[in-house]
């Protein structure tokens, strides 16, 4: 859990070694770093994140797969209904992941 005012892909460092086995990451241009994308490389995973608009070079990523972002997205909006994880009540990461999970099985359940 960041601040607001972070940039989306600074908190990802700290993240970085945890990652899964995957082919690709799928991720919207706040992820666009020269060096986020060369430690997915290093890790084998494919990114498919496309550049800034303020990038001078294009960046190339599968245009097909970045269009099924939208079900991540339904997804955390279903989770935003849910008040305690919308406005972040839990002091602490473990009691706001067990939120998460709790709210996430019920969506799935119902």
């Amino acid at each position: 859990m960041t601040a607001g005012q972070v940039s989306d892909y600074t908190g990802t460092a700290a993240l970085l070694d945890s990652l899964p086995a995957a082919e690709w990451l799928i991720a919207d241009r706040g992820y666009d770093a020269d060096w986020f994308r060369e430690a997915l490389k290093g890790r084998g995973i494919c990114p498919c994140i496309p550049g800034r608009k303020s990038r001078g070079t294009v960046v190339r990523y599968d245009r097909r797969r970045y269009k099924r972002r939208n079900r991540i997205e339904i997804m955390f909006g279903r989770l935003k209904d849910w008040r305690r994880i919308a406005t972040c009540y839990d002091r602490y990461p473990k009691v706001f992941l067990s939120a998460i999970a709790l709210a996430g099985t019920v969506i799935f359940w119902l």
